[in-house]
């Protein structure tokens, strides 16, 4: 793949990722009928995918696993780095929707870095 088209390729599947984040948290975890509902239902699938999103956003989890890959990512050469800077930074876009926006927005920033570097060449 030429690097322009894979550079379009991920460009777009970050804005689908960052859509169904988005998503995610408007549907399920800011709409106010699941309040109500969570309230009577608890044992609902839905209701416990909220429950354990929520824990996971309350524990920082989802950007702490984010800034590890970043930080893992940045140090490991070669294309495993950039694998792991790409799950880093998939998993910081969501951690900056999903209100971890702290932790989150170092491993943006490292991934990023990651991303754009130059491979290095052998001489």
């Amino acid at each position: 793949m030429s690097r322009p088209f894979s550079l379009l390729v991920l460009m777009l599947a970050l804005s689908l990722w960052l859509a169904a984040c988005y998503g995610v948290r408007f549907a399920l975890m800011e709409d106010g009928q699941w309040v109500g509902l969570c309230a009577e239902q608890a044992q609902r699938w839905e209701c416990q995918a909220r429950a354990g999103l929520g824990w996971l956003i309350h524990f920082r989890v989802i950007a702490g696993a984010a800034l590890a890959l970043a930080v893992v990512g940045f140090l490991v050469p070669a294309r495993a780095g950039k694998v792991l800077a790409l799950l880093g930074l998939f998993l910081a876009l969501s951690a900056l929707v999903l209100y971890s926006a702290s932790l989150a927005v170092f491993a943006v920033v490292l991934a990023g870095l990651r991303l754009v570097r130059k491979p290095v060449t052998s001489a």
